[in-house]
């Protein structure tokens, strides 16, 4: 049983019926009352979103999930391919199915497939990316000290701010859950 005072996001969990996956929590603690979990959770079957508050000492059970590691393999516009690396078996999701998390992630790398009773609900990509930088302004010598940034657009066809000294050609280091640079590789 997992309490709601330890919710943490990417877990998922049986809920009135239904598997729900914590997109986001916050405990919040008001200066009168008692405290309590706010949260964002999605039905992983339907993806649907929902809002929730919840006392901490509520406890839900866990769900079963599976996360299988797999290599992505091309994106043919309709959905994404990917093969489980174990078996070389193939499958193919479609875009809606995903939302766009995969526009940071280049062919033939290794993402999470998550599954709930052998049905796909959701794909984990890998926490961090090294990425070209395609087509940006071109940067200014002396340009390193503000804390200013312009728009660059990486090798898999996603915009990204980067500072103003990021030049075309250069890898940088991408967080695939915010989608915000980190460094230079």
């Amino acid at each position: 049983m997992i309490s709601a005072g330890e919710f943490r996001n990417g877990v998922t969990l049986e809920m009135d019926n239904t598997v729900v996956q914590i997109v986001e929590f916050q405990h919040v603690k008001p200066g009168k009352g008692s405290p309590f979990v706010r949260t964002k959770l999605r039905d992983i079957i339907n993806g649907g979103v929902m809002e929730k508050t919840f006392r901490p000492t509520e406890k839900f059970p866990p769900a079963h999930v599976d996360r299988i590691d797999m290599q992505y393999l091309y994106d043919d516009g309709d959905s994404y391919c990917f093969m489980n690396n174990d078996n070389f078996e193939q499958i193919s999701l479609s875009h809606d199915q995903i939302g766009d998390i995969m526009k940071f992630v280049k062919e033939n790398e290794v993402c999470k497939v998550c599954l709930y009773n052998g049905k796909v609900f959701s794909v984990e990509p890998p926490q961090k990316v090294i990425l070209e930088v395609v087509d940006t302004e071109p940067g200014v010598k002396g340009d390193t000290a503000t804390g200013s940034s312009k728009p660059a657009k990486v090798e898999t066809g996603a915009t990204v701010m980067v500072p103003l000294f990021v030049n075309i050609g250069d890898k940088i280091i991408i967080v695939t859950e915010t989608g915000k640079y980190e460094s230079r590789a």
